[in-house]
């Protein structure tokens, strides 16, 4: 009742006219500017990566990057120069990226949304609607590998199951999350030159959600020079800052008379599968087809309806392969494009971790036995109304009588109002209802003040939040509530954060690893520089806590974690060492293996060390091992991972990385291993081939996916995707292989634009 009244009366009180706005509304003479120039109707622009067309001439640089690192504040040590042009349709970027050692630049990747860690890049994000709070990112190497996503303020785990995303935010700073999911439609053109390497990039006004009335957006660019490690911004090179802390963007102004045409983008698909399933007594292969659509329509320019018609998700990257040796359920992105696009709008609270995610869609298509359901029809509203941000999501999943499988209507609603420069108040419901059962139900509040002008040029966080289940037996509380404070700034940052999860929290779209609970959390971290030092670019030194209750405060579960030292180096090398001592007090029966029981009421302290090596990641052989030892409950526990990154020339990549568990209990004694290798292909930015092998020891399953795609142009895309399960058998003299499924599925594509 003391949470609901206090984010009833913080919201009640909100007000956008208040004292705070005026202090954060900040003086913005001193940002920086760039002109977009019109491109008149009789002047010719090709998209070929060379800036020789007459209009660029007309077109003033936006250049003199400022390092963020290593010595930050200083010039960039290669020059980079950003014009901006465009039409009533497009945007254009003409990029200059000039390089003293052209032969030295490192362009490994080229499949779309791959991993830029070890090559050179260019990368940008546009806020167009001028907030501050969120944006559009785009990226792209000097091979020509586009990679974009979508920026948020939102932390901690209260998505809707959207990727995260690194890129820019990181070092101290109170970045926002990216999430690489979306996938836009839009074009880049590279080409290598004798002084470097130049770009030009179309980005269609139709790809993006903006404000009509604005002839100003935010913007700014971020350049990585990746044998120097060098780190490099047009504004926001500040350590506490980054490329994705948008509100410290600069401004591309002149935009005017933009069109999205009619705003209606559709996207009908056709797939064929052929399939069997031995273990089922499928043996025979069956084929079958089917067609879907995907239809995008903009309400206004701000807002997006998105409906899909016998979606499907043959598509879809297999997930990370592992094995839980926790109490507790294993959390897995989202990796399906339905419910990815626009998943920021559905974000809820700024919690740490998983502890708090009420809406996980991950649950949307599976039943309550786990088994994947099809999805008939779904249609999602994302996007702005004045100062709300708003999400809707309904979908509706199909019978299916030969699996005695009852359908679902699963809703959720999302609603933020903007305060201030970064703050709002929300609300979140949603709603799972099986046909002919009972339905269930979530509804919360959440709200969020954040401000990077504490002390001057500080970002300070404070978030709280109230959520509430239904309960059908009344027996037990059933709500969550708690906040967080949360202060992420170089060389320091500190937070802390509790909350509470009573026995009955259960949310009805939502990821719950532990119930009946309190959990607090403090953090600290001291991250020093060490400038002009040959070697030695910086150390983290910090402290985190998990500390856990039962809902009468004895306590279940306390984990404090060390980290003596952290060693970053200027290459990009690393070495981390950490001291873990733990508490664990046990409430039920933990089968860690089978037939491996540690029994209830047990009460276990032990300490746990940690050492973790990377080499730099644009090595031609790049090696991360990492070590983990010490007691474990009634024994004692040895963790080796290793994982080996091969790049041996542009778009070929091969890594394998091993997990290897040694458990040594008083119960019993058992290994848990997992095997993985990913073999990649890029025969161009449009044409990828990869190959995800997987093994564990435990499930003793081997798992195969290659998938193929031919990007023909964006938006139009063909897709070969073959999967194969075996199951090792082993009886005495014997060890084999027996296939449990395999599936070949290929799908076609292709966007039509109104």
């Amino acid at each position: 009742m003391i949470a609901r009244r206090l984010l009833l009366g913080i919201a009640l009180c909100a007000c956008p006219n208040s004292t705070l706005l005026a202090q954060e509304a900040g003086d913005a003479s001193d940002v920086r500017t760039v002109t977009a120039v019109r491109v008149a109707p009789d002047e010719d622009l090709r998209i070929d990566g060379v800036l020789d067309d007459p209009v660029w001439q007309r077109a003033a640089a936006a250049g003199g990057l400022l390092q963020r690192e290593p010595a930050t504040g200083s010039p960039a040590t290669e020059p980079t120069d950003v014009r901006i042009v465009y039409d009533a349709d497009r945007l254009v970027f003409g990029v200059t990226l000039h390089d003293s050692e052209p032969q030295a630049l490192l362009q490994n990747q080229m499949q779309r949304d791959g991993s830029f860690d070890a090559d050179d890049s260019f990368a940008w994000i546009i806020d167009s609607f001028l907030d501050g709070r969120t944006g559009y990112f785009f990226e792209i190497n000097p091979a020509g590998a586009m990679g974009d996503g979508l920026v948020s303020m939102s932390s901690g785990g209260g998505g809707g199951g959207g990727g995260g995303g690194g890129g820019g935010g990181g070092g101290g700073g109170g970045g926002g999350t990216i999430n690489r999911s979306w996938d836009g439609i839009w074009l880049a053109r590279v080409r290598r030159t004798n002084s470097g390497w130049s770009a030009e990039i179309e980005i269609p006004f139709r790809t993006l959600n903006f404000n009509p009335n604005l002839a100003t957006w935010g913007i700014n660019f971020r350049r990585m020079i990746r044998r120097k490690n060098e780190e490099s911004l047009w504004t926001a090179h500040a350590l506490n800052q980054g490329l994705t802390r948008v509100v410290n963007a600069g401004r591309v102004e002149g935009l005017t008379d933009l069109s999205q045409g009619v705003g209606l983008d559709l996207k009908p698909y056709a797939v064929g599968r052929v399939s069997s399933a031995p273990a089922t007594g499928q043996t025979s292969a069956i084929a079958n087809g089917d067609i879907g659509l995907d239809a995008f329509y903009n309400v206004t320019p701000a807002m997006k309806l998105n409906v899909s018609i016998n979606t499907d998700f043959a598509e879809t990257e297999v997930d990370e392969r592992r094995v839980n040796l926790t109490r507790f359920p294993l959390f897995f992105e989202e990796k399906r494009d339905f419910f990815l696009e626009g998943s920021s709008y559905f974000d809820f609270g700024r919690m740490p971790g998983r502890a708090v995610t009420p809406f996980f869609s991950r649950h949307i298509g599976r039943d309550a036995r786990g088994q994947a359901q099809r999805i008939d029809v779904g249609g999602k509203l994302t996007g702005r109304a004045g100062a709300f941000d708003v999400g809707v999501l309904q979908v509706r999943t199909a019978e299916e009588l030969t699996d005695d499988q009852i359908g679902e209507d699963f809703s959720v609603i999302r609603v933020r109002r903007r305060m201030f420069e970064q703050s709002y108040v929300g609300a979140l419901y949603t709603r799972r209802a099986p046909r002919g059962g009972e339905a269930r139900q979530t509804a919360g509040m959440d709200l969020a003040f954040s401000t990077s002008r504490f002390r001057g040029n500080q970002n300070i966080d404070l978030s709280a939040f109230y959520l509430w289940t239904t309960n059908p037996l009344e027996t037990e509380g059933s709500s969550s509530f708690g906040m967080a404070l949360r202060y992420p700034n170089d060389p320091w940052t500190a937070s802390f954060s509790a909350l509470e999860l009573q026995p009955e929290y259960d949310p009805a779209i939502g990821f719950v690893e532990r119930r009946g609970i309190r959990q607090y959390q403090p953090e600290f971290e001291w991250s020093p520089r060490f400038d002009g030092h040959p070697w030695i670019r910086s150390i983290d030194i910090g402290i985190e806590a998990d500390i856990q209750t039962d809902m009468h405060n004895n306590l279940l579960t306390r984990e404090l974690e060390f980290t003596p030292v952290q060693i970053n180096s200027h290459a990009g090398a690393q070495i981390q060492f950490k001291v873990t001592p733990q508490y664990e007090r046990l409430e039920e029966d933990f089968e860690i293996s089978d037939g491996v029981v540690l029994p209830a009421g047990g009460i276990y302290e032990f300490t746990r060390y940690q050492v973790e090596v990377e080499t730099p990641e644009h090595l031609v052989v790049a090696v991360s091992p990492e070590v983990t030892w010490g007691d474990f409950f009634s024994g004692k526990r040895t963790d080796l991972t290793v994982r080996v990154d091969v790049r041996p020339r542009g778009g070929v990549s091969l890594s394998a990385e091993v997990e290897r568990s040694f458990l040594d209990l008083a119960e019993g004694s058992f290994t848990a291993d997992v095997y993985r290798v990913d073999a990649s292909t890029q025969f161009s930015p449009w044409i990828s081939l990869a190959n995800r092998l997987q093994y564990d020891t435990v499930s003793r399953e081997l798992g195969w996916q290659v998938r193929f795609r031919w990007i023909h142009r964006p938006g139009h895309d063909t897709y070969f995707v073959y999967t194969h399960n075996w199951q090792e058998i082993l009886t005495p003299g014997e060890r084999r292989l027996a296939t449990l499924d395999n599936r070949l599925a290929s799908k076609v594509v292709y966007t039509l634009r109104f």
